[in-house]
C-alpha cells in the first residue's frame, strides 16, 4: 500500500469504529510509524509502505480502537507551542490549560513574577511553559508520583529550561520548603469519583491518581485554597483550572477562607468556565 492508501484506510477503520478525528489520527499515526514530518506523507504519498511498517501501522491502528489514546503510542503531545513525552504515568496535557498557563504568563509580567510554585505538575506541562516564556523565571514543580516526576524532568530537559525548575516529590505542600512565592498555579484531580468510571475509553487509559477529585471533585481545592496562603507573597495570586461546572464552588472555597480578593474566573476556547484567578490580601 501507498502511503495515501495507508492513511485512507486506518481513517475508515477509526472511523467506523467512532474514533474522533480519524484522519488527524491516521495521519500523526503513521508520521510516528515511518518517523516522518507531515511535509514528507504530502510529498511522497505515492511511496509504497515496507511490510513491516505497514503491520506496525495497523497494530496501533486497532490499539487505538481498543482505547489506548494515540499519544500512549507515539509518546507525544503539544502543549504551548512544544513537544512533551507522555505515557500511562502522566495525564496527557488539554489544550483547556493552555487558558491557565497563559494567565499565569499575563500575571507574571504584570507584576515581573519570578518565584512560582505549580502543584500536581504531572507532565510538567505548566512549569515548563512558564520556565520558557517567563523570562529569568524560578519555577518550583511539585508531584506525589515519582513516574510522574521522572517525565516531568525529561521534558525539561528536551525544552531545555531544566535549570529553572527545582522538582519535588510532594504530597502538595507538605515537603515544601519554608518561602514565599509571586504565582501558586495547579490543574489538580478534579474529577468526581464516581464520574471516572463513566468516562470514555481514552481517559480510562490514563492514571486515575491524576483524575480523582474525592467525593464531590473538590478535595485537592480545599487543601490548596487553604494552605496557599501560607506560601504567597502579600499580592501574591493563585490560579486553578477547574471543572466546567465547578465555577461557583471553587469561589464559595475561597471567599470563605476570608485571605483572598479580586477573584475571577476565565473561560475556554468551548466558552466552559475553566480558570479560577485570585489574589492574596
Amino acid at each position: 500500500m501507498t502511503i495515501r492508501e495507508t492513511i485512507k484506510q486506518g481513517m475508515i477503520e477509526l472511523k467506523i469504529n467512532g474514533i474522533e478525528e480519524p484522519k488527524l489520527k491516521a495521519r500523526l499515526l503513521l508520521q510516528f510509524i515511518l518517523n516522518k514530518p507531515r511535509q514528507y506523507l504530502l510529498v511522497y504519498d505515492n511511496e509504497p509502505l515496507g511490510l513491516r511498517q505497514e503491520v506496525n501501522y495497523f497494530k496501533a491502528i486497532k490499539r487505538i480502537i481498543k482505547g489506548i489514546p494515540i499519544q500512549h503510542i507515539t509518546h507525544m503531545q503539544e502543549f504551548m507551542k512544544m513537544n512533551f513525552y507522555v505515557d500511562e504515568n502522566v495525564l496527557i496535557p488539554r489544550p483547556d490549560t493552555e487558558v491557565l498557563v497563559e494567565q499565569v504568563i499575563k500575571i507574571a509580567k504584570k507584576i515581573n513574577a519570578k518565584k512560582i510554585l505549580d502543584l500536581c505538575t504531572g507532565s510538567g506541562a505548566i512549569a515548563v511553559s512558564l520556565a520558557k516564556y517567563i523570562e529569568n523565571s524560578e519555577i518550583t514543580a511539585i508531584d506525589i508520583s515519582k513516574k510522574a516526576l521522572s517525565i516531568a524532568k525529561l521534558n525539561a530537559k528536551n525544552n531545555k529550561v531544566e535549570n529553572q525548575i527545582t522538582f519535588i516529590e510532594s504530597d502538595l505542600f507538605e515537603n515544601i520548603p519554608k518561602g514565599k512565592y509571586d504565582i501558586i498555579v495547579s490543574n489538580p484531580p478534579y474529577i468526581k469519583k464516581e464520574i471516572i468510571k463513566t468516562l470514555g475509553k481514552e481517559v480510562q487509559q490514563e492514571p486515575k491518581i491524576a483524575l480523582d477529585g474525592g467525593y464531590d471533585g473538590l478535595d485537592f481545592y480545599r487543601k490548596i485554597v487553604h494552605q496557599s496562603y501560607e506560601y504567597l507573597k502579600f499580592k501574591g495570586y493563585l490560579c486553578l483550572e477547574i471543572g466546567y461546572d465547578q465555577k461557583i464552588d471553587v469561589i464559595e472555597l475561597i471567599e470563605n477562607e476570608e485571605k483572598y480578593i479580586d477573584t475571577y474566573c476565565k473561560k475556554d476556547l468551548y466558552e466552559n468556565d475553566r480558570v479560577i484567578i485570585t489574589k492574596m490580601n
